[in-house]
């Protein structure tokens, strides 16, 4: 999570994963030591930043070394590392794998690492030497590049990637190698199938805590997930605030205060799909820390709730407030409440949906398209564009205008804002026209039931809304091994070398 020092990165994954009946104290200790050992220690305090981060942040080396102190915090009883020394300088690589097997020596942990450090005495045995005053490693690359082979040379790359290949097959080091695959093999199968601890030792309660602080510090420091929203929507509600400043009362008024309504209710909450990018930075990291088995599915999807309903309120109450004085609305306090916790639920919903479609499509771009499709479909069948008597059946009112939750949103906002009120009819000395009478002949609600049965429902998609983003979680983490072809969801409990084909040391 590239808003977080590399201190808070490590604690908040020493809390989440170590039991709880582990001192908080000694999580620390834990944590820290960790990051002294894998020479983390300068940059502490450092962010670790990204692509979009204002600060540099952490180099790449830096934050191999960050994902190595999380993965072995547990001290896990097997772990994977793809080229750690990566980015690293000899100094660094070398500490790095020193700690690493201390790990594997005295902590009982198996590791499997894939290493690539060529040797110079290597290619100096197998004919191809170094000159003096060139890069050892500009030489590697310019002997077996095939880009760029020079027809002039006496040795073309690919006779000399051969004689390398069997230069290695005849050495000592090949014959070391297969002996010890050979003694790994020989084990049997007691240790093979030894007991793996499985995941998180942390109660549901210590993953939610952790899971909503963190994502609480993230969504703050995250300019683009929230603060950005707030200033468009602070905008744009100003806007609407200018284009129907203080409506009236008269006729007219009445056609304007629904699209005023309608707006706020479609294209306010629209703009939350403005987030999208930071959903998919979400799920990206929710991936990798639950195939690693951090925390728990209903842990993620409560505590991204959770962490976001402050933020929501602000972006609702405020922006919406702008609006809701300038335009001239009912102006009691209840009315007020009603309207904002009506397009607060409206803007959690609408973060519901996307979220679902950021664990469908990781792809941004492809999620804000279908994001947008999405709504753009439930806003077209919300019945204001076309009246609900006059859509057709098919489709567009069944299922459409009932799934649809713009719908409740419309009603909830229309019901807030027209009963009470009257307004002058377009004739001279007719009858004033009721609210009631407005909203079931001209805008044809359903009056049947109170606002508050429609904020309700609201209220009950948000929940149905997070209920099917864990369903989408749990059913993914069951069919992509099944569709990436390995026929089984369980976790793999032993791992058989038999070649190693791409020129790379494994240890």
């Amino acid at each position: 999570m590239t808003t977080l020092t590399v201190r808070e990165a490590i604690t908040y994954s020493s809390i989440l994963q170590l039991p709880d009946a582990m001192p908080a104290s000694e999580k620390k200790r834990r944590a820290e030591t960790t990051i002294r050992e894998m020479g983390l220690q300068d940059c502490i305090d450092t962010r670790i930043g990204g692509a979009w981060s204002a600060a540099k942040g952490l180099s790449g080396g830096q934050k191999r070394r960050v994902s190595i102190c999380i993965e072995i915090l547990m001290r896990p009883k097997l772990l994977f590392l793809d080229e750690p020394t990566s980015g690293l300088d000899s100094a660094a690589s070398y500490h790095v794998m020193k700690r690493i097997a201390h790990l594997a020596r005295h902590e009982g942990m198996t590791v499997i690492a894939s290493i690539h450090q060529p040797a110079a005495e290597f290619f100096a045995t197998s004919g191809f030497p170094c000159p003096p005053q060139r890069n050892p490693s500009d030489h590697y690359l310019r002997t077996v590049n095939k880009d760029f082979d020079e027809h002039d040379s006496t040795t073309t790359a690919e006779e000399s990637i051969e004689i390398l290949v069997k230069s290695y097959q005849s050495s000592e080091i090949s014959q070391q190698t297969e002996q010890q695959v050979a003694a790994i093999c020989r084990l049997g199968k007691a240790t093979r199938h030894r007991t793996m601890q499985k995941g998180s030792q942390a109660s549901f309660v210590t993953q939610c805590s952790v899971l909503t602080r963190r994502s609480f510090v993230n969504m703050y420091r995250d300019l683009g997930y929230y603060w950005l929203r707030f200033a468009i929507y602070l905008g744009l509600c100003f806007c609407v605030g200018t284009v129907f400043y203080d409506v009236g009362h008269d006729f007219g008024s009445i056609q304007a205060r629904g699209s005023m309504l309608m707006f706020v209710a479609a294209f306010l909450t629209f703009m939350t799909i403005g987030g999208f990018p930071s959903f998919v930075e979400d799920m990206k990291i929710f991936g990798r820390e639950r195939l690693n088995g951090h925390y728990e599915v209903g842990s993620f999807v409560f505590s991204h709730a959770l962490s976001s309903i402050p933020y929501l309120i602000i972006v609702s109450l405020i922006p919406g407030a702008v609006a809701y004085l300038l335009v001239g609305l009912q102006r009691t306090s209840q009315q007020f409440a009603f309207f904002g916790t009506l397009l607060f639920l409206c803007m959690l919903l609408v973060e519901s949906l996307m979220m679902i479609v950021a664990s469908i499509v990781p792809n941004y771009l492809m999620g804000i398209m279908t994001g947008a499709g999405i709504q753009g479909l439930m806003i077209l069948s919300a019945g204001f564009f076309r009246l609900p008597h006059d859509l057709p059946s098919w489709f567009w009112k069944y299922p459409m205008y009932h799934v649809a939750f713009h719908k409740y949103a419309n009603q909830g906002f229309y019901k807030n804002e027209f009963l009470g009120l009257e307004f002058p009819r377009m004739m001279e000395n007719a009858a004033m026209i009721g609210g009631e009478e407005i909203l079931r002949d001209v805008w044809e609600m359903e009056m049947g039931y109170s606002k508050w049965v429609d904020l309700g429902v609201l209220a009950g998609m948000v929940v149905v809304y997070r209920a099917v983003f864990w369903g989408v979680l749990k059913f993914g983490e069951k069919i992509k091994p099944i569709l990436r072809g390995g026929g089984s969801t369980k976790r793999a409990t032993s791992v058989d070398v038999d070649a190693c084909s791409d020129g790379e040391n494994v240890v």
